[in-house]
């Protein structure tokens, strides 16, 4: 137990270390990278959450989000579900990460979920955005608004059908007593700073794990993932992949910039596990909601590999 504890706080602090001192020994390249970082948030994330951010807080503080999910009782009902799943989820889909996360933590810090339907909908309402998948990576990234269609059909659908799934056969904890939220009497004030700070702190996080992914590929740290995927698919896009996994735009935008084969299927597994910056994000609203991370982390890849299957019949 003392050991398991001991590694629980010195493999974080050794990878943390490592990390500065390779920004500390090679400042010119990470400083950069952080930079591009930062302007990628700015062009491809910045623009299609905080207007959305903005929205959801607003329906959720002013209990308009509330007041709709009552006559929703049944239909979520039925899976298990409580009445907020519906609204949890069109903000998720709607928006994008982390905005579902952060929705599902508002309405268990207002007492209108319990900590078993917020193990429920962290799995459900777990989905990136149409601006981002259809505009960033279809568009921009890859060139082709069709590509973009497909993964995003191919994504909520994997989010839809693991969620529903453990929805149904997960156990039934107390049922949610859906008592109104506190009256919020500042509104706007509350959700727009609320908005800023999230997509601020979104934008940290992309900077950061940019930074990591960077010194991760010079280091290689992820290179025996690398090898293991350079037999089904090109170095480039292997390369790609990894970074990904660490960062999704970064490792989108490179996934497009080399084309592979595998392009759409590998995206499609990016784009639905988030990688660790997006799981990250998450993860930092869904503690607050009881959500225990090595559960979260599990859904989600389970997602992943159900979208990358859906999406094998479009490859080039």
């Amino acid at each position: 137990m003392k050991l398991t504890r001991v590694l629980k706080i010195s493999i974080p602090c050794l990878a943390l270390t490592l990390l500065a001192a390779a920004i500390i020994i090679f400042p010119e390249r990470y400083v950069s990278c952080c930079f591009r970082g930062f302007a990628m948030w700015a062009e491809c994330v910045l623009p299609s959450l905080f207007p959305f951010m903005v929205i959801t807080l607003i329906m959720i503080k002013s209990g308009f989000a509330h007041k709709a999910a009552l006559p929703l009782k049944k239909v979520t009902g039925a899976f298990g579900l409580p009445p907020a799943a519906a609204v949890c989820l069109l903000i998720s889909v709607c928006s994008g990460y982390p905005a579902g996360s952060k929705s599902v933590a508002e309405f268990y810090e207002s007492g209108c979920l319990t900590a078993n339907d917020c193990k429920k909908l962290s799995a459900l309402c777990s989905t990136s955005g149409p601006l981002f998948i259809i505009g960033s990576v279809g568009v921009k990234m890859f060139g082709d608004k069709t590509a973009g269609w497909k993964i995003m059909a191919a994504h909520v659908l994997s989010v839809l059908v693991v969620g529903l799934l453990i929805s149904l056969f997960s156990k039934k904890g107390r049922k949610s007593d859906y008592r109104r939220a506190p009256v919020d009497n500042n509104v706007l004030y509350n959700s727009f700073y609320g908005a800023v700070i999230s997509v601020a702190v979104a934008g940290g996080f992309i900077a950061f794990f940019c930074v990591a992914a960077q010194i991760a590929a010079d280091f290689n740290l992820l290179l025996p993932l690398e090898k293991l995927l350079c037999l089904v698919t090109d170095p480039a896009s292997a390369s790609a992949f990894c970074t990904g996994v660490i960062e999704i735009t970064a490792g989108c935008r490179a996934l497009g910039e080399a084309g592979g084969k595998l392009m759409l299927p590998l995206a499609g597994f990016l784009i639905t596990f988030g990688g660790v910056s997006i799981v990250m994000q998450q993860l930092a609203y869904l503690t607050k909601a009881k959500v225990n991370a090595a559960y979260f982390t599990g859904v989600k890849l389970l997602q992943a590999t159900v979208c990358l299957l859906a999406l094998l019949p479009f490859c080039q």
